[in-house]
């Protein structure tokens, strides 16, 4: 459905719901979902998406993601109160990642830091690049 986007004028568009229909979720029923906090561009965190999920996001106006491990909705900061609040949904070329841009509140990480990639590669050595801006977050 999107690759027919590729070669079309800004402006151009398609139904919400033929997109939707027509994604190309992987063998659990998901997506790859990033988000990206709306002024600052820095990328706080990577999660998956089911169809509820996208459809949760977009009618509530906050992140709502798939947890893997718990096998549930997970409506961001439900228990930690470090919500997301979406300001615009993209897809990429093919449909296969979201990006959210968001007004993240509180911490994106579980661990109580800013974004989930604290860790940054320097030379042969992994570096912790910020610190818990609150308390780590024990649910995910």
């Amino acid at each position: 459905m999107l690759p027919r986007l590729e070669g079309a004028p800004i402006g151009a568009s398609l139904p919400l719901s033929d997109v939707l229909a027509e994604l190309p979720f992987d063998q659990q029923g998901l997506v790859a979902a990033i988000a990206q906090q709306f002024d600052t561009r820095e990328v706080l965190m990577l999660a998956w998406m089911n169809r509820a999920a996208i459809e949760e996001t977009l009618a509530t106006g906050f992140a709502c993601y798939w947890s893997r491990s718990r096998q549930s909705l997970w409506r961001k900061g439900e228990t930690s109160g470090c919500r997301q609040r979406v300001v615009e949904t993209r897809f990429d070329c093919d449909g296969d990642a979201i990006l959210l841009l968001v007004d993240q509140l509180g911490g994106a990480c579980h661990t109580g830091r800013p974004s989930c990639f604290y860790n940054a590669v320097r030379g042969e050595r992994v570096e912790v690049i910020s610190a818990p801006i609150q308390p780590p977050i024990h649910q995910k």
